[in-house]
């Protein structure tokens, strides 16, 4: 039986998909051609084939990019065609294939370059896992980047999908090369550097060079569809994030009852700083999520939860973890629950695990002056009073609540005070 579940995921299933799809809106007509590779199996044999299979084993998947057509929708023109990004990877841009991409590896691409979009102003890095952001982090070059955001959720990374805004250097792909990644991808890759990343052989690395042009799409719409368990059909266009500058960002401020509520400690440049990353990186996280973020590094993300307040906890937790994880692997060069595994077995001491977990208290976990990042507002002040416990230093979050007056209370009312902004429009991501 374990042989037969090992199976199901080295399956190719069938592609049945047409390959072209035309669709109409209304007069205007949009053309859409199917993705294939040449790429080699397990026997050697060299097959021309699209995506393995979609979500899970057992379900037929096929990838189109646009090729024809644009829509104007009032006064919205969405992306011209022939701007393809992931679904314009190439047979040549797969570099090391491994294997035939599934569905998952392509939207795990996708979702770091909704993030990468954004942060195109230094060195950065994007590690998802099951299309969440597990790990983001600015650095001063791309091989510190992409140490803090694996540095962030090592653990999560394994199996993940990393994505760069600059070319990789042999320095970065030696770092790469210590944990298993499913996906590599940048914008080019140093000389070497293909080398010492092959030696994974199933990792799959991938050139994507227009990455260097992201910018474009920051403002670019798509047309996003959602299909129902009926046959139906949502259809919506993509989200904007208004939030270009930390001008954009409105100071927290609210009326209740005749009174103005009004946030005390206004944000320093550095919370700024932080506030944009976070806000940045939040379009990429299925709602409904809080962050910390600190330094330009993701410390904790919660993801898809049904209440503020647990979500707010759960990204707490996680912050905590990772925190103590990543102590222990860099003081005793193993994960927190393999020296934990050490102890209970008698093999070493109690002493070292403690160290660590009073260290983490102490630091909180790495979330004293981290900004908290919310893509709802707060119903209630519950909600902010996690993080503020943890001893964050600013929040983002949308505004609208009839409550905020309370989250401001409670941002006027810390020792020392919070700061806050609203941005003045959610980012919800289903």
């Amino acid at each position: 039986m374990g042989s037969d579940l090992k199976k199901i995921y080295r399956t190719v299933m069938d592609d049945n998909f047409p390959p072209e799809i035309t669709i109409s809106f209304g007069d205007q007509r949009l053309v859409y051609k199917k993705r294939t590779w040449r790429i080699a199996d397990s026997s050697g044999e060299l097959v021309e084939k699209g995506l393995r299979y979609g979500e899970n084993p057992g379900q037929e998947a096929a990838l189109y990019e646009q090729v024809n057509g644009n829509l104007v929708l009032g006064d919205c023109r969405f992306i011209d065609p022939n701007k393809g990004i992931v679904s314009a990877i190439t047979t040549e841009d797969m570099i090391q294939a491994g294997k035939h991409p599934g569905k998952t590896n392509l939207t795990d691409m996708d979702n770091a370059i909704n993030i990468l979009k954004y942060l195109v102003d230094g060195p950065a890095s994007v590690i998802v896992k099951h299309n969440n952001p597990c790990g983001v982090a600015y650095g001063a070059t791309i091989f510190d980047a992409y140490q803090k955001a694996n540095t962030a959720d090592r653990i999560a990374a394994f199996g993940g999908c990393a994505v760069f805004n600059r070319p990789i250097d042999t320095e970065t792909a030696e770092l790469i090369s210590e944990n298993y990644l499913e996906v590599v991808a940048a914008p080019e890759y140093e000389e070497g550097v293909v080398e010492t990343l092959s030696k994974r052989v199933n990792l799959r690395i991938v050139r994507i060079d227009s990455i260097a042009d992201l910018s474009y799409y920051r403002n670019s719409r798509f047309v996003d569809f959602k299909s129902l368990t009926d046959g139906g059909i949502i259809v919506q266009q993509s989200p904007l994030n208004r939030i270009e500058t930390a001008a954009d960002f409105m100071p927290a401020s609210s009326e209740f009852k005749g009174q103005r509520y009004e946030i005390e400690r206004r944000p320093s440049n550095d919370d700024y700083d932080d506030m944009l990353f976070g806000w940045q990186v939040e379009q990429g996280i299925t709602s409904n999520s809080v962050i910390y973020v600190k330094d330009g590094v993701t410390r904790g993300i919660g993801t898809g939860e049904q209440d503020r307040v647990g979500v707010a906890e759960i990204a707490v937790f996680k912050a905590y973890t990772k925190h103590a994880d990543t102590a222990c692997y860099q003081k005793h060069g193993v994960p927190y629950k393999d020296l934990e595994l050490k102890v209970k077995e008698g093999k070493r001491d109690q002493s070292l695990l403690d160290e660590i977990d009073q260290n983490t208290r102490k630091a909180k976990g790495g979330l004293i002056g981290a900004t908290m990042v919310s893509d709802a507002f707060f119903p209630f002040r519950d909600g902010v009073d996690v993080g503020i416990k943890e001893g964050i230093s600013a929040i983002v979050q949308p505004g609208g609540s009839m409550r905020d007056y309370e989250v401001i209370q409670a941002c006027n009312e810390a020792d020392p005070q919070v700061t806050m902004v609203f941005t003045g429009q959610r980012a919800f991501k289903h």
